[in-house]
């Protein structure tokens, strides 16, 4: 059985953009064998409307967090692109974490936080090292 893959990383004001990184990890991720998990596949859509993002709607968003949670507990390993800081990236990392999952960040920020430095297993800078540090969980 292939091992998964959770994707995470900033969604707010990324909105446009998801596809730069999540291709590169996915392309990765295939090329070494892992099957990927991507909650943006399915939430795009809520964050491609005019909706406000307010609390009238707490069942929806209640669904959209318990099924990240759930993807986090099927998955092996987390890759978390953080270029920015993610309220709901930071909180995958730290329940995935939790779970004892692994945990790989990709991020340059400076200083980073010692909350993200604590719940991750390995840290880069860059997606140059990716394919390395995916290759010694396979």
């Amino acid at each position: 059985m292939k091992k998964q893959v959770f994707i995470s990383g900033p969604i707010l004001g990324m909105e446009d953009n998801q596809d730069y990184y999540r291709n590169i990890i996915t392309a990765i991720c295939q090329k070494l064998g892992f099957e990927i998990v991507d909650p943006w596949k399915r939430e795009k859509c809520i964050y491609k409307t005019d909706e406000d993002h307010d609390n009238s709607d707490n069942c929806r968003y209640n669904r959209i967090v318990q099924r990240d949670l759930d993807d986090a507990d099927r998955c092996d390993i987390m890759v978390v692109y953080l270029p920015k800081l993610s309220a709901g990236a930071c909180m995958e990392m730290f329940y995935a974490k939790r779970k004892g999952k692994t945990v790989i960040v990709i991020s340059d920020m400076f200083p980073l936080s010692p909350w993200i430095k604590v719940h991750c297993d390995v840290l880069i800078k860059n997606f140059d090292m990716l394919e390395e540090v995916l290759n010694k969980f396979k």
